[in-house]
């Protein structure tokens, strides 16, 4: 958008001696524009949505986890495995994620 904006301010406004001069510094901003940008987009990375954002996240028993049962996480239900046990309706943490099954850790309510 700078660069746009430069060449037609270098076209139009300013007087001929200085229309390249214009264009070219419009130029050089959006490249650095660009840079600035890539930089701080790598920065704080991809978002993370989906399966990878589930260890750490709390649900609660579907059905009674003894060892295997499911949960409802995030509002999706999951085969899960608890091998502390966990009853229906009870408040767990996931630790981890294999595939489609969750290994979760029965959490006391405060």
């Amino acid at each position: 958008m700078i660069l746009v904006i430069g060449v037609l301010v270098g076209l139009f406004v300013v007087p001929d001696p200085w229309t390249v001069p214009v264009i070219a510094a419009a130029a050089v901003l959006e490249v650095v524009e660009t840079f600035v940008s890539f930089r701080i987009a790598k920065r704080f990375g991809r978002p993370r949505v989906g399966p990878e954002r589930l260890p750490g996240a709390t649900g609660r028993v579907v059905t009674t986890c003894r060892p295997r049962g499911q949960v409802r996480v995030r509002g999706e239900v999951w085969q899960a495995r608890c091998e502390a046990g966990a009853d229906v309706d009870d408040p767990v943490r996931v630790i981890r994620r294999h595939g489609l099954v969750l290994d979760v850790e029965p959490i006391s309510e405060p």
